[in-house]
C-alpha cells in the first residue's frame, strides 16, 4: 500500500513531465516565430525605402495607364451622355466614370505614400515644415521651391502658401537646426515632388472628366451642389454606391484639411467643413449661420445621392426641390424674430364690485389704517435733509419725524375712535354709563340669618365677575324653570 509520501513524489514526477512537454512545445514556436521574423525582415530589406519606384506603383501600372488615356480622349471629344437618356450600368462611359471614381482614391493613397516618402528624406534639412505645411501638395511645392536653399528669406513662396504660413516658415526656418542634403538625396525628393504634382494634375484631370459627366449620373446632386462639388465629394468617397452609404455627419467632412492657423484667431475659421464650403448656397450664408446650412447641406446631398444611386429621378427634380427646400430655410433663418403685438386692456365692467361694507369692515381697515408717525415718516420736506438710521444717509429714513421743532422723533398719538368705542363700552358693561356709583344704591342688606346687614355692593360685584362665572357658577345663582305649553 502506497504511502502519502510516494503519492506525492508521483504527482511530482507528473508535473516535472508536463513542464518538459511544455518547454518543447514552447522552443518549437519560438523557432517558427523566428523562421517567421527572418522572413518578414527578409520582405523589409528587399523593399527599399531609398528607391522611389519600390515606394510608389501606380504610375507604372496599366490600369493607370489605361484609365488616364481614355479619360484624355473624352475630354478632347467632348461627347455628352445626353443622348443615352438613362445612364445603365453596361454602358461604356458609365463604367469609365465607376473606374475614375475608383482611380481617384487610389491616388490620394498614392499621394499620402509619396508625401511620407518626401518627408522622411526632406526632414533633416527642415524638420519643422512639415508640422507647418500639413497639406500633401502644398509640401511638395514647398520643398520643390526651397530645395537646399539655407536662407529661406531668399525664396519666393508667394502663391503657394497663405501669407501668415510664410512668415511663420521664414521665421522658424531661420532658426531650424537643419542640414543641406546631400546631392543624391536632394535628387530623390525633387522626383518625389514632381511624382506627387503629376499624380495631382491625372486627378484634376479624372474629376474633371467625372465633373462634365456629373449631370447625367447624379441630376438630382448636382442640382444640390453643383457638378464640382458632387465630382469632389463622389472620388473622394469612391462612387455613388459609397456616398450613398455614407451618413451625412461624414459627407460634411469629405475633403476637410486641417488647418494650420500658426497661432492666429480662429474666429474666422471654417472648421470641420470639407467640399461643401464650396458650394455657391454656402458661400452665399452670412457667416453667423455657415455651419447650419453646413449640416442641412449634407443631410440633403445624402438624400440626393441615394436617389442618384437607385435611378430614381434621372431627371433631377428632386435635387431641385430640395435646394429650393434648403433655400427658403436659410431665408427663413435670416428673418427677425415677429414684432411683440401690443396686448389689449381688458374690458372694464359695468356691473359694480361685490365689496364688503359694513362695521367688520370699517374696524378692520381702521385697525390697519397708517399712522400719522408712518405719514410722517413717508414725507420729505424741501431743502431740508432728513435723518436716518445709520446716519449719513444710510439705513432707513425718517423722513418729517423730528423736524417739527422738538427734535424728538415721538409722536403724540390721540385715542384712536375704535380704542374710544372699546373704553366706552367696556365702562357701561361694568359701571354703567357714567362709571360713578348710583345714589340709589344702598349698603344696607336684608339677610335671613342676621336680617339687616351692612355690605358693600362694588366688592359684591367685583367677586361675582363677568362673563359665565356671574351667571353659571355663581353661588346665589338659580336654575330656570321652562313651561311646557
Amino acid at each position: 500500500m502506497a504511502t502519502l509520501a510516494d503519492s506525492f513524489l508521483a504527482d511530482l514526477d507528473e508535473l516535472s513531465d508536463n513542464e518538459a512537454d511544455v518547454i518543447v512545445e514552447d522552443d518549437a514556436d519560438a523557432e517558427n516565430m523566428e523562421e517567421d521574423v527572418d522572413g518578414d525582415l527578409a520582405d523589409l530589406e528587399t523593399l527599399n525605402y531609398d528607391d522611389l519606384d519600390s515606394v510608389s506603383k501606380l504610375q507604372k501600372t496599366q490600369r493607370y495607364a489605361d484609365i488616364i488615356q481614355k479619360v484624355e480622349e473624352a475630354l478632347v471629344k467632348g461627347s455628352d451622355m445626353s443622348s443615352h437618356g438613362i445612364v445603365l450600368e453596361d454602358d461604356p462611359e458609365y463604367q469609365l466614370i465607376v473606374d475614375c471614381n475608383a482611380l481617384s482614391v487610389d491616388i490620394e493613397n498614392e499621394i499620402v505614400i509619396i508625401h511620407n516618402f518626401i518627408r522622411d528624406k526632406y526632414r533633416p534639412k527642415f524638420p519643422e515644415l512639415e508640422s507647418l505645411v500639413h497639406h500633401p501638395i502644398d509640401y511638395a511645392r514647398v520643398v520643390k521651391k526651397i530645395g537646399n536653399e539655407m536662407d529661406v528669406t531668399l525664396v519666393d513662396l508667394e502663391g503657394l502658401l497663405p501669407s501668415a504660413i510664410i512668415m511663420v516658415v521664414s521665421v522658424t526656418a531661420s532658426t531650424t537646426s537643419g542640414k543641406p542634403l546631400p546631392e543624391e538625396v536632394l535628387t530623390k525628393t525633387n522626383e518625389a515632388c514632381d511624382r506627387a504634382l503629376a499624380l495631382d494634375s491625372a486627378k484634376k484631370k479624372v474629376l474633371d472628366f467625372v465633373e462634365s459627366r456629373m449631370g447625367f449620373i447624379a441630376p438630382n446632386l448636382s442640382a444640390i451642389v453643383g457638378s464640382a462639388v458632387a465630382a469632389k465629394l463622389m472620388g473622394t468617397a469612391g462612387g455613388l454606391t459609397s456616398l450613398a452609404k455614407m451618413p451625412a455627419c461624414n459627407v460634411q467632412l469629405l475633403g476637410a484639411k486641417r488647418k494650420n492657423l500658426a497661432g492666429f484667431s480662429t474666429a474666422t475659421s471654417q472648421f470641420r467643413v470639407g467640399y461643401v464650403e464650396q458650394t455657391e448656397i454656402f458661400q452665399t450664408t452670412p457667416p453667423s449661420l455657415r455651419m447650419r446650412a453646413c449640416r442641412l447641406l449634407a443631410a440633403k446631398s445624402t438624400l440626393a445621392a441615394r436617389v442618384d444611386s437607385t435611378r430614381g429621378d434621372p431627371s433631377g427634380n428632386t435635387g431641385r426641390a430640395f435646394r429650393e427646400e434648403i433655400r427658403k430655410k436659410i431665408e427663413k433663418w435670416q428673418e427677425p424674430p415677429p414684432a411683440k403685438q401690443p396686448k389689449p386692456l381688458p374690458v372694464p365692467d359695468s356691473e359694480p364690485k361685490k365689496k364688503r361694507g359694513g362695521r367688520r369692515l370699517r374696524k378692520m381697515k381702521e385697525r390697519y389704517a397708517i399712522t400719522d408717525m408712518r405719514k410722517l415718516a413717508n414725507r420729505m420736506q424741501f431743502g431740508i435733509p432728513e435723518e436716518s438710521s445709520l446716519g449719513d444717509g444710510l439705513g432707513e429714513g425718517y423722513g418729517m419725524l423730528g423736524q417739527a421743532g422738538s427734535g424728538k422723533l415721538r409722536v403724540s398719538m390721540g385715542q384712536s375712535k375704535l380704542a374710544a368705542k372699546v373704553a366706552k363700552k367696556f365702562k357701561e358693561k361694568n359701571y354703567g354709563s357714567s362709571g360713578a356709583t348710583s345714589g340709589l344704591t344702598s349698603s344696607l342688606a336684608f339677610t335671613p340669618v342676621q336680617g339687616i346687614e351692612l355690605s358693600n355692593p362694588q366688592a359684591y360685584a367685583h367677586q361675582l365677575g363677568g362673563g359665565t362665572q356671574s351667571t353659571y357658577f355663581s353661588e346665589t345663582g338659580t336654575f330656570s324653570k321652562i313651561k311646557r305649553i
